[in-house]
Parts: C-alpha cells; sequence; structure tokens
C-alpha cells in the first residue's frame, strides 16, 4: 500500500514538474504543442488535454517503473522529497497564518490539558501545568519590570523543567531566550552574554559562583542578574523561584506578543561552527518548526514517549523539546545521560523514542550486558554520529531499533536523513532530492582550507568516493540567516560564484564522501574545531586560555583521532616562558577553572618552538 502510495506521487511529481523529465534524458518535442514529449524513437503528439495528460501519466509510469526496477530505493528516495516538500509548504502556510510552535502548545492545552508533557525524575507535568507554571514566569518578568517585548534573556541552567517553562515564558510575552552552554565560564560566558544582546541573566543556583565571577562586568553592561532560589544574599543577584510562586497564573494576553512573526527570534543557540569563540545562531520562529518537524519526519508519532538525554541548550536537546509539543507528546527529560540508568528510565517511562549522539550509542554498548537488555518498548532512535560498527552492535544487543540518522547545523540551511537504514550513512545523494534543494559536495584543498576551482573559476563536484566539502545553496526557501552581531563570521560562511556567477551557497564546514550507491558518509570537519565529546572544541578559545597560564608562552591545539572514540582528543602543543619550568599542578587548576570539561586538552605536548 505504502509504494502504491509513493507510485502515485512519483507521478504526480512529474506530471506538475517538467524539469524532472529532461533529467531521464526527455526533451520537450520541437513542436508547438507544449504537452508533446520526445521519448529516443518515440514522439507522442495529441490533440485534446485529457489525451495529453494521460500520455503524460502513462510516460511517468513507465519511466517509474523502469527506475523503480533498477533503482530498489527510489520509492523512499521519493517518499523523502515529498516529506521535505510537504514540510517547506507547512512552514509556507505557518509564515502566512503567522501559527507559532506556541499557538500549537496553546491548542494543546485546550485540548488535552492533563496528558502528561515532562516526566522528570518523579514529577509528572501536564500540558496544563507546563502553561500555568510558564504564565508565572512570564508574569514574574514582568512584574520584576526588566523584561519588555522584544528584550532577550539568556538562560544558564542545565536541564530541569524549569528551562522548558522560561522559554515558554518568553515567548509568551514577546521575548527570545539566549541558551547558555551551562559549561562556559569567564570569557566565554561574557562574549555570549555580549553577542546575543541579552539584558538578562537567568541562571540555576549551582552556577552561582561562576556568575559571581563575571559579576561586576555584568554589572557595568547593566545586565539584570537572577538566580533560580527562593533567596539570594548576593549584592547584585536578585532570586526568581519566590517571585515566581508569587506571581498569577493568569493566561498572557496574546497582545503582548502581538508583534511576533515568523521572521522573529525565539531563541539563540550557540555553535562554535568551524572557527573562534562561540556564535550566536539565531533561531527564529519559522526555524523553530522546521527543527521541530525533524520528529515527524523521523517516524515519531502521536503515541510516542520521547526521551531527551541531551542539553537542552543545544539544537539537537531543543527540538525534542519543540518536535515533542508539534506531536503532542510526552518527553521523559534526564538532567544528564546516564549509561547505568537509561534502560531503566525507558522501562518505567515507557519510552518508545530516544535521541542519541554517537558517543551516547557507545556508551550504551559498553555497559555489562543484562538478561533485561531487551525488555523495553523503544522502537525508534533519532539522532547523529552513531559509527557503523556501533550501529551494529546496538541493535544486535537491544533488539531492532529503527536508527534514523540525520545531518544537519543550528545555522546551517539544509538537512539529510538516512531513511534507508543504511549502517554508517547520514542519507542519498539523489538527483530529485538535489533538484528541489540544491546542494553538492566540491572538491577542497585541506592544506589552502578553501575549495578548489576549474580555469573558469568555477568550483568542481568530486568523484565517487571523494571526499569533499558539501555545500548548499543559500536561496529565499533555504535561507541562511547567520550569526548574531557577527557579520564578519557570517560572509565566511557563504560561497560565492559557485557553480556560476552570482550563485551563493552555505559552506557547511564537513567533508563528506558520496559511495557508488549513492549514500552519503561524513569523513571530517575542516576549520580550526574539533568535535568531542558531542561538543564543538574552538582551538583558538582553548590556544588563548592556555596562554594566559603563569608558564606557558605560546600555545597551538588541534584535535587527534583516538581508536575506539567519536570525534577527535584535544592536543596542545606549548612552548614555555623564558627561565621557567612547567608547573603541572597550576596548568591543570588554571584549565579546569576557565575551560569546560569537554574543551580541556588530553594530551601535552611541550617544544621548544612551535
Amino acid at each position: 500500500m505504502l509504494y502504491c502510495k509513493s507510485l502515485m506521487q512519483l507521478i504526480w511529481l512529474f506530471t506538475s514538474n517538467t524539469k524532472c523529465f529532461s533529467t531521464f534524458g526527455i526533451s520537450q518535442c520541437s513542436s508547438s504543442c507544449s504537452t508533446c514529449l520526445f521519448i529516443p524513437l518515440l514522439c507522442l503528439q495529441q490533440d485534446s488535454c485529457e489525451t495529453n495528460m494521460l500520455v503524460w501519466t502513462v510516460c511517468a509510469a513507465l519511466i517509474a517503473c523502469g527506475v523503480l526496477l533498477r533503482h530498489s530505493s527510489f520509492l523512499q528516495d521519493v517518499q523523502f522529497v515529498l516529506t521535505k516538500i510537504k514540510v517547506r509548504r507547512f512552514i509556507e502556510k505557518c509564515v502566512q497564518t503567522n501559527y507559532s510552535i506556541l499557538d500549537r502548545f496553546l491548542e494543546l492545552v485546550k485540548t488535552q490539558p492533563h496528558k502528561p508533557f515532562v516526566y522528570f525524575k518523579d514529577e509528572t507535568f501536564t500540558y496544563r501545568d507546563a502553561d500555568v507554571l510558564s504564565n508565572k514566569v512570564a508574569r514574574a518578568f514582568l512584574q520584576a519590570g526588566c523584561v519588555k517585548e522584544g528584550d532577550t534573556v539568556a538562560l544558564f541552567l542545565g536541564n530541569q523543567p524549569m528551562f522548558l517553562w522560561l522559554w515558554l515564558g518568553l515567548v509568551k510575552i514577546g521575548c527570545a531566550g539566549a541558551l547558555l552552554n551551562s559549561n562556559i565560564r569567564s570569557k566565554s560566558l561574557l562574549h555570549c552574554l555580549n553577542c546575543s544582546g541579552a539584558t538578562t541573566l537567568v541562571a540555576a543556583e549551582d552556577l552561582l559562583d561562576a556568575v559571581k565571577e563575571v559579576l561586576p562586568h555584568l554589572h557595568e553592561q547593566q545586565i539584570n542578574v537572577f538566580i533560580l532560589a527562593d533567596r539570594c544574599e548576593v549584592t547584585g543577584v536578585k532570586s526568581f523561584i519566590d517571585k515566581m510562586n508569587q506571581a498569577s497564573s493568569e493566561p498572557i494576553p496574546k497582545e503582548l506578543r502581538s508583534h511576533l512573526t515568523m521572521q522573529s527570534p525565539a531563541a539563540y543557540i550557540y555553535t562554535s561552527g568551524t572557527t573562534g569563540l562561540p556564535k550566536a545562531a539565531l533561531i527564529t520562529q519559522g526555524r523553530v518548526w522546521t527543527m521541530s518537524l525533524l520528529l515527524p519526519s523521523s517516524g515519531v508519532n502521536s503515541k510516542d514517549v520521547i526521551y531527551d538525554t541531551l542539553p537542552l541548550y543545544h539544537s539537537t536537546g531543543f527540538l525534542v523539546f519543540t518536535g515533542a509539543i508539534e506531536r503532542g507528546i510526552p518527553v521523559v527529560l534526564r538532567s544528564k545521560f546516564s549509561a547505568s540508568q537509561f534502560w531503566d528510565d525507558c522501562r518505567k517511562y515507557n519510552v518508545t523514542v530516544i535521541q542519541y549522539i554517537g558517543e551516547i550509542m557507545r556508551y550504551l554498548c559498553n555497559t555489562p550486558q543484562k538478561l533485561t537488555d531487551k525488555n523495553h518498548k523503544v522502537r525508534l532512535a533519532v539522532g547523529n554520529g552513531i559509527r557503523a560498527d556501533v550501529w551494529r552492535d546496538f541493535v544486535r544487543r537491544f533488539g531492532e531499533i529503527q536508527i534514523r540518522e540525520f545531518y544537519g547545523a543550528t545555522e546551517g540551511n539544509f538537512a539529510l536523513l538516512n531513511y534507508s537504514s543504511k549502517m554508517g550513512a547520514l542519507g542519498r545523494h539523489t538527483f530529485l532530492h538535489k533538484m528541489f534543494f540544491p546542494y553538492a559536495v566540491i572538491k577542497y584543498d585541506i592544506d589552502k582550507e578553501e575549495p578548489l576551482r576549474d580555469s573558469s573559476g568555477f568550483c568542481m563536484e568530486v568523484q565517487r568516493g571523494e571526499p569533499g566539502l558539501l555545500v548548499t545553496k543559500i536561496t529565499s526557501k533555504a535561507p541562511f540567516i547567520g550569526y548574531v552581531r557577527d557579520m564578519k563570521q557570517t560572509e565566511k560562511k557563504k560561497l560565492r560564484n559557485v557553480f556560476k556567477k552570482g550563485d551563493l551557497y552555505f559552506n557547511t564546514g564537513d567533508l563528506l564522501r558520496i559511495d557508488e550507491d549513492n549514500f552519503m558518509y561524513f569523513h571530517d570537519r575542516v576549520g580550526d574545531t574539533f568535535r568531542w565529546k558531542g561538543e564543538n572544541v574552538a582551538t583558538a578559545e582553548v590556544a588563548d586560555i592556555l596562554a594566559l597560564a603563569d608558564c606557558i608562552k605560546e600555545a597551538n591545539v588541534y584535535g587527534v583521532k583516538v581508536p575506539g572514540q567519536e570525534g577527535r582528543a584535544g592536543m596542545a602543543a606549548v612552548t614555555l616562558r623564558d627561565g621557567l619550568k612547567f608547573d603541572s599542578t597550576a596548568v591543570f587548576k588554571h584549565v579546569e577553572d576557565f575551560l569546560p570539561s569537554y574543551a580541556r586538552p588530553r594530551f601535552l605536548r611541550i617544544q621548544v618552538c612551535l
């Protein structure tokens, strides 16, 4: 039945898009009849429109059947492209009607107020509870007098339900949330606050020490500071929980967010990209929809329960929250991933969908085997970064769980999905996908860190099996919004005159390769970052911090492969200041104080010169 449906959709795709015919070597006849098609050795020309449409349909069906016989994945390829087209049309409709994810949430509050929305530890919060608590958050901000419509509020906390109430509350009063990585400190923390333009900071109580470290700078910039506690004795820091508890839970008037459109900021999510300090990627209200619709595109339905152990300040964790709203389903939220408790949680909450990054799957496979390994209801895993060998071990040990590996960047304008369950692949390279969502994998000079161009100055696509840089065309339907308050880095991500004068592409910074069967695989990253423990590490930032240590003169940081580990571990080559010896204790303390755990170099090399 599914194949029949896909075939009919394929016929529609062909009969409504004449470009599809030329792709198969079919061109229009030179006669005046626009619906006449020339197929080698056959020219069909009819008088009536009805007959013409019948001819088109028959031709499309014959072509489809021929392709299906030759390519077993073709129907899946078509279904994937059709799904992406439907998603694009849905978002266009949301833009026209100004229908946001918050509107969807408020609908669910009315239609299923008592359905669980968030499971956290031993607590259950319904959709109605989430509405009430986010109303109280919104009113607490308004009564404090420091937040008005259009402002940005920085959220500095880990995974907990309050994160969700804060963001929903901010959107209800027409504001955006800057989602700060709870591991950042000092210089990076100030940098992230500055580039978001936040006027208020709300931090978890356990992060008070990190806030106190930069408090003088926050006061200089007139940033209001709140701590998620009932009271706070630190001068210049206000408590928030007590104010929230005292606030009314009455619905927030829609007029307070009447200025919002699908182009308005909903959140700022930070990414190191391929260079420098973290950059704030603008997530518009429309982009929230794009992220949220990954879940239904991957097969998540309205009866599922999804488990989120990834940080909510990252796009991968955040999209589970907003995607759950789109589906109207519960989210099981955990403060931090635990391999030993993972399957116990899945059984406790009847989880049917899990989200992952590659490291999570490997950690789960490395736990001691148990008789209960396959005793769960999980049917689907959605995420990115799983190696083929880990994929194989995971399904062998924990059961036939469907894995949907996807590829995308927080700030990017393109996504891939491995809908074929090909182990290790990101997705498939097909003419249909490329036609409707233009992209290319081009030759890249790793030493010069730039694309290779031919004698005419244009880029060249790679051959099968050859690694190349993935670039995606920037259009009005696939925009690249860029980084907030950082035009230089925004421009660096744009490639011009790629295949013709005047075209514009987004530089993903990722090297991919395409095999003979058109499956696409991740190869490596370019630029001065590497990925470790699911995080992007900016080498320049780490080197700058190391150079502040008393005994270190210069530092050069890069990532190195470690057998059996995803990504690359940090290696720092350093030179010492004249007359000083390497002080391992002081350097360790310095690195521990100023760098998050994932950014701390695992290896150190002391050299005479760099």
